[in-house]
């Protein structure tokens, strides 16, 4: 045998040696790590599960929440309200559709139209529950059905409407029990405060959004409401309107009733009318069917800058009387034209905005103190407020509007357009009312005042104190027109 053939079976010894030693290690590796390690039979896997809490211990606004809605869903309801309409035009394209519905031969046709909101249940008599929502969800409908929180419907009836601050009552009676919203008082709010807005945006029943009170004493409201409102971020859409928006207590605060956006969809700016600027309404609507407002009997504006400045009331706060009407509460009381009303009964008045809601308020037959700044005196004035009239009769009495015409300070810009001479002072008139004494004697926007009953004016605080000299029945005004110069007679 040869040396090289010798040292095969060598080498497949040591082979084999190395590969049993290396199977007799990974078998006494394996026993090792299974004893020390104690690893048990495969399962399913489970997420690892925290001890169970209440939710109130992990965030305390998510049980208060859930409570509060629980205890308000019930009081407050789903109106859907249906309007019959008619239009004026031309007879149909469809003929026979005409001819089969019998379309009247004057062109007008009616037609049915179904609108949705909410309310609150704020008061029951027997089995008379009344609800509170808005006149604009009321509208002019001859059907309201009521839909409560338990899907349960009756059918409403409209027991009285308030347009000016955008209120309405709906009574319906059900022979069973139905939770009140307990009504809370909003002039414990702040800014930051947490709400909830409660409703049927879009006809979704029973829905629930929560956000903070935005801001106070908003103005502005559409068609000419006079509220002070809550403006909020929780959402509201179309179809909140009527519905509630409630304090973290669970008390209703504001009725929800506007929203200022692009869309149509709510981008948080919502606005509630107050609950306290409600309650009196409330009332009201029961008894008589209607909303007692009391009046003044002034024409009052916030007062310009210029006019401010004029009259030495720079810096100060309050409402501009323009005109009076004659034989009003205001008239007999002794206000007059020119007056800066600034408080009433102890009530600060901020702007005019502020006086017309304060006004409206004052109760009615009774007398109220107004502060008040006169040629730069301050006086107190009594007046006894009578209740508001219907807004057309208001404007039926135009005639009876004292002076009828507003004035400016006359500047130096003003005087180059008009061609006055620059060392004249003078007032510009800059609305002329209708149908009052000033357009009956004549008088146009434009018209420089420059005298009257031989006294210069050279202010408006001038022009206001020989317009209220109560000795004299007839002011004659000496007027710059133009490239005329005139004399205008005004009959007190």
């Amino acid at each position: 045998m040869s040396l090289t053939k010798s040292r095969y079976p060598r080498r497949l010894f040591l082979v084999n040696l190395v590969l049993v030693g290396t199977v007799l290690g990974f078998v006494l590796s394996s026993i090792l790590f299974a004893c020390s390690t104690h690893v048990q039979p495969a399962g399913p896997a489970r997420a690892e599960e925290l001890p169970a809490a209440p939710l109130a211990e992990i965030d305390p606004r998510q049980g208060s929440f859930g409570d509060i809605a629980e205890a308000v869903l019930p009081s407050v309801v789903q109106l859907t309200v249906q309007e019959v309409r008619s239009v004026s035009g031309p007879q149909s394209e469809r003929p026979w559709f005409d001819f089969f519905f019998r379309a009247p031969d004057n062109g007008d046709r009616e037609f049915r139209t179904q609108g949705l909101g909410s309310g609150v249940i704020v008061r029951r008599d027997g089995s008379t529950y009344y609800v509170l929502t808005n006149d604009h969800v009321v509208g002019e409908g001859d059907q309201i059905m009521v839909l409560l929180y338990d899907s349960q419907e009756y059918l409403g009836e409209v027991v009285g409407t308030d347009s000016r601050k955008d209120l309405a009552l709906v009574a319906f009676d059900a022979d069973v029990d139905i939770p009140l919203g307990v009504l809370g008082d909003s002039d414990d709010l702040r800014v930051g405060d947490w709400v909830l807005a409660v409703g049927s945006p879009f006809g979704f029943q029973s829905t629930v959004t929560a956000g903070i009170v935005s801001a106070l004493g908003r103005r502005g409201g559409p068609a000419g409401n006079i509220s002070d409102f809550i403006q909020t971020d929780a959402a509201i859409n179309q179809g909140n309107s009527g519905g509630a928006l409630v304090n973290l207590r669970g008390e209703v605060v504001g009725i929800n009733t506007w929203i200022t956006s692009q869309t149509g969809g709510s981008v948080g700016l919502g606005f509630s009318i107050p609950i306290n600027n409600a309650k009196r309404a409330i009332d009201d609507l029961i008894e008589i069917g209607a909303v007692r407002y009391g009046w003044l009997g002034v024409s009052i504006r916030s007062i310009a800058p210029e006019i401010a400045s004029d009259m030495g009331l720079e810096g100060r706060r309050g409402a501009i009387v323009h005109h009076v009407f004659r034989g009003s509460p205001a008239d007999s009381g002794g206000i007059l034209p020119g007056d800066f009303i600034t408080e009433i009964n102890s009530v600060e008045v901020n702007s005019s905005d502020e006086l017309i809601a304060l006004v409206g308020e004052l109760p009615i037959d009774e007398k109220a103190e107004f502060r008040l700044i006169r040629q730069r005196d301050s006086k107190d004035i009594a007046v006894l407020i009578e209740a508001r009239s219907d807004e057309r009769r208001i404007a039926d009495q135009n005639r009876n509007l004292w002076p009828g015409l507003s004035v400016f300070p006359l500047d130096a810009e003003m005087r180059e357009e008009m061609g006055v001479e620059s060392g004249d002072r003078a007032v510009v008139v800059t609305n002329v009312e209708a149908r009052t004494p000033a357009a009956s004697a004549g008088f146009r926007v434009g018209d420089v005042v420059t005298e009257i009953n031989g006294q210069n004016i050279d202010s408006v605080s001038a022009f206001f104190r020989e317009l209220n000299d109560l000795d004299r029945s007839t002011l004659v005004m000496n007027v710059v027109r133009a490239d005329d110069e005139l004399e205008i007679e005004l009959q007190r």
